[in-house]
Parts: structure tokens; sequence; C-alpha cells
């Protein structure tokens, strides 16, 4: 064994108490870094999972329709001091089939679906609701939401006829399954009103939308809302999630239409993710630096102790630079160990929190899923930040003159 690996671990194995101090800050701060790191991941993994289980990634829209000047005034000519914004209509995307075909032919997107939306009222008997009507392409929609998975009864049925709705929009009217319930459009030639069975009743998460919620086929809902042939809305959903609003600005340059990203549409969201990151990373780098002074810190006191032995050594004929390398191995020797500890630690307390942290139904309260990539990156950052401790205690320990430290 080289003669920088036998005084380390000597003088290692000698301070035993000391050893295992450092040992155990290293192990502290790289299981408190995994498991927070783990934690705030699996949180805001799963703050995106319900978010956008509903939306798409990018929606894709017509321009809005705003009044223009027919004529630019004349000089000294009066002029109207507000225009008032034009009433939006429903109105379809111009040539969405030619549109779609581009867009998934697009690198980035993996999947587009057509929708048509708008609203309506349902009616059943006496009882009357304000509802949101979204036209579909049932195995399109599935690449966009896992809709499947949201279903309480029933199946996602939307043939000519069939409806699927929000669990809490049933409960309103009083309806469930095979029932029937009629649909009320304002339509420019006037009022539309139809029939369907409701074949399925899913949850979409959020009260508001169980309750307004109505699915229906797409063509059906283009003749609901008097579009025939057309789509609303496109909704886009792109294999990288953080780079939707690059996609969606791209998309809207090429192809002249509004397209708005969920960043764009949830930026409290992100701006909350991005706080949580911001906090993660500054414990981390507090946590560090704590483990950098613990270890600094034994290391200084072990050099003062080991003054004869050091000496001893530089008059045997060790160099400067030998007797910096056995400080800065102690130093790599200890982080390892307590990277090596602290992933353990750091396993058993997400084992640990899984177990206690429950919703109702005794279910995880969400997924903690430990990337491998995360027990290495922390693994080599407990060695560097054990290394760079080790300097200043090193560089003391080369500069002891051999005589005085004998003799002390």
């Amino acid at each position: 064994m080289p003669f920088e690996w036998v005084v380390a671990l000597r003088f290692l194995r000698e301070g035993r108490f000391q050893t295992w101090l450092i040992i155990g800050g290293a192990t502290v701060g790289v299981a408190v870094v995994i498991f927070i790191t783990a934690l705030v991941n699996g949180l805001q993994a799963n703050t995106i999972r319900r978010t956008l289980g509903t939306q798409a990634h990018i929606v894709v829209r017509p321009l809005e329709e705003v009044a223009t000047a027919q004529r630019q005034p004349e000089a000294g000519a009066a002029v109207l001091p507000r225009v008032q914004a034009r009433a939006q209509r429903l109105r379809s995307i111009d040539q969405w089939p030619a549109v779609q075909a581009t867009l998934e032919r697009r690198p980035g997107i993996v999947a587009v679906s057509p929708q048509v939306t708008g609203p309506a009222f349902a009616l059943r008997g006496d009882a009357n609701k304000s509802v949101a009507v979204q036209g579909v392409e049932p195995e399109r929609y599935r690449r966009i939401i896992a809709i499947d998975d949201k279903l309480v009864a029933g199946r996602f049925g939307v043939q000519p006829g069939e409806a699927v709705i929000g669990k809490d929009l049933a409960s309103d009217l009083g309806i469930g399954l095979d029932d029937r319930f009629r649909l009320v459009t304002a339509g420019a030639a006037g009022p539309v009103d139809d029939a369907y069975t409701v074949t399925g009743l899913v949850d979409l998460g959020i009260r508001d939308m169980n309750r307004r919620a109505v699915f229906l086929g797409l063509r059906t809902a283009q003749a609901l809302f008097d579009l025939p042939g057309g789509a609303s809305q496109l909704d886009l959903k792109v294999d990288e999630l953080f780079a939707a609003e690059t996609v969606a600005q791209q998309v809207a340059r090429e192809t002249g239409l509004t397209a708005d990203s969920w960043m764009k549409t949830n930026d409290q969201l992100l701006a909350a993710l991005y706080a949580q990151t911001v906090t993660t990373r500054t414990i981390r780098i507090f946590v560090a630096i704590v483990v950098v002074l613990g270890i600094a810190s034994v290391l200084v006191v072990s050099v003062v102790q080991k003054r004869r032995e050091i000496g001893i050594l530089r008059a045997m004929g060790a160099s400067r630079g030998r007797i910096q390398r056995v400080f800065l191995l102690q130093g790599a020797i200890v982080a390892l160990w307590g990277s090596l500890l602290g992933s353990a630690l750091a396993t058993a307390m997400v084992v640990v929190f899984l177990r206690v942290a429950r919703n109702a139904d005794g279910s995880p309260i969400f997924a903690l899923e430990l990337d491998p990539w995360l027990y290495v990156s922390s693994a080599l950052g407990a060695v560097v930040f054990g290394v760079l401790a080790a300097v200043a205690p090193a560089r003391r320990a080369s500069t002891l003159d051999p005589a005085q430290a004998i003799r002390m």
C-alpha cells in the first residue's frame, strides 16, 4: 500500500472518536440532501401530474377577433376615445386537418387531438346546470389525457347519442349510468336541443370541473355547436414537459395561431415549483457548508494532535506533498464512508416516510422515486467537499517545521 494510504489510515484508526465524528456528520449531511431532494422532486412530480392530468401541454386556438377601424382618421377629424372590444364567438381553426398533420410531424410533439369546446345547459327534469362540453376523438384524446384512469363508473363511450359526464354533475342532475339528459346550446340559427345517454362518470380531481364536464364525440359536438367539420382547438402533448413554452412559441410563429402552454396558463404553479427548487438548492448548499466546516475543524484538531508524528515523518524524509496527500486522503475517505452510510440512511428515511405519510384510505400521499444518479451525484459531491475541507489542514500540516514539531 502506498505511503500516504498507510499513514492516513493509521491516523484515522488512532483517532477513532474523531473519525466517527466526521463520518457521522458527513452521513447526516448526505442523508438530508438525498431525502430532501427526493421529497421535493416527488412533491413536484405529484403536483404536475395532478395539474396536467386534466389539461394538454399546449392548446392551439384561432386568433382572437379584434375591432379595427375601417379607415384612418383624417387630420382634424374627431376620433372616438374608446373602441369597444369585439365579442368572441366559437370559431373553427382554418383547415385544421392540415394544421394537425403538420404538427404531428413536428419534432418534440408526440400527440395531437382536435376538440370542439363550448358552453351549454344540461337539463334533467327541473334541474339545469351550466356545463362545459368537450367534443373529442377518443383514441386521440387518450394520448393527451389518461381519461380511462379517471373513470369511476361505466366506460368512456362518446358515440352519437352518448355522453360521459363528471360525477358531481351526475349527482346534481340526479342521474346515473344509462340515464338520459338534455343539452341545450344557443346556436346561430337558434337554440339546439338534444338528448344523450350517460355511458360513464369521471372524477377529474377538481370538484368544479366534475360539476361542469361533459364529453361528447367530435362529430356530435360539431353538430351541437353548429360547427360542421370544424375544430375549435388542437390539444398537443410534448415529450419535454418544461420545453412546452418554447414549443408553443414556435408553433404560434409557424401557424399564425394562438398557442398557450401549460407553463403560461399555470404561471403561479410554475413560480411555486421554481421556489421549491431554489429552496432545495439553498438547503443543499448550507448542508454542504456545514459538512465542510465539520470535516475541516476536526482535521485541524488532528493536525495539532499529530504534530510530533508529522515532525518525525518530515525528519525521515517525507516531503511536504506527501504530508498534504495524507490529510487530503483522510478527507476523501471519511467523506466516502459518510456518503455510503448517508445513502443507506436516506433510503431508510424514505421507506419510513412512505409508511407513515399516508392518505385517509391508506395510500401514500405521493410517490418518492430515488434516482440512482441522485446517489451518485451526492456521493461524488461529498468526496469533493471532503477533499476541499482537508485542503487547509493539509497545507498547515505540510508547513510544520520538523525540529519545532518534534520538540513540541
